[in-house]
C-alpha cells in the first residue's frame, strides 16, 4: 500500500500488515519519525491507485503519518495531501496490539475501519466484515471497546486528532 518514494533515509521499518488471522497481506517501508514507550510513529507515502472512502481520498504520493501502539487496539494514519502538504483526515484500523521485533513491525487488522475528516467527523467502514470475523468474544469485546475509544476522541478532537487542519 505505501512505499518509500519521496522519503530521506532514517531509520527504516518494514511494516507488515497482517490479517485477523496474523497472515501478511502486504509489507511495505516506513521511515520512524518517533519512537515512545508504547508506540512509533513511522512515514510512508502512498503509492497505489487513487481511492476514497467516507470523502477521504488517498492519492499516490500522499503522505502517511502512521502510529502503532502496543497497549492499544487500533493504530491511526494521518494524511497528509502530497503535492499542498495539508491535511486531509484520518484512516483508523481496528487492529490487535502491534509487535515489534528488530526494524519490523506487525499489526494484524481486524477490518472495522474509522475514517475521520479534518473537521473532527468521523465514519464507520467495514462493519459487516468485521462482524463476519471468526474471533473470540475477547477479541470483538476489545475491537468495539477500541471503535469506541476512537470516536470519543475524534469528536473532542483529542489525542491523534487534535492537529490542526
Amino acid at each position: 500500500m505505501l512505499g518509500r518514494s519521496r522519503m530521506q533515509s532514517s531509520e527504516e521499518f518494514t511494516v507488515h500488515k497482517l490479517d485477523f488471522q496474523g497472515h501478511e497481506v502486504w509489507r511495505y517501508a516506513g521511515r520512524v519519525l518517533a519512537r515512545h514507550a508504547s508506540s512509533l510513529t513511522l512515514e510512508a507515502v502512498f503509492d497505489h491507485d487513487d481511492e476514497e472512502f467516507f470523502g477521504l481520498r488517498l492519492q499516490r504520493g500522499d503522505r502517511f503519518v502512521e502510529t502503532y501502539y502496543i497497549d492499544r487496539w487500533y493504530n491511526v494514519f494521518a494524511i497528509y495531501d502530497g503535492e499542498q502538504g495539508g491535511l486531509k483526515g484520518w484512516y483508523c484500523n481496528i487492529a490487535r496490539p502491534a509487535r515489534i521485533e528488530a526494524n519490523d513491525l506487525f499489526a494484524e487488522d481486524l477490518a472495522l475501519d474509522l475514517i475521520v475528516d479534518r473537521r473532527g467527523k468521523w465514519w464507520v467502514a467495514d462493519e459487516a466484515e468485521f462482524e463476519a470475523l471468526p474471533i473470540t468474544k475477547d477479541d470483538r469485546r476489545r475491537a468495539s471497546e477500541a471503535l469506541t475509544e476512537l470516536q470519543r476522541l475524534a469528536s473532542a478532537r483529542a489525542g491523534p486528532f487534535s492537529a490542526q487542519a
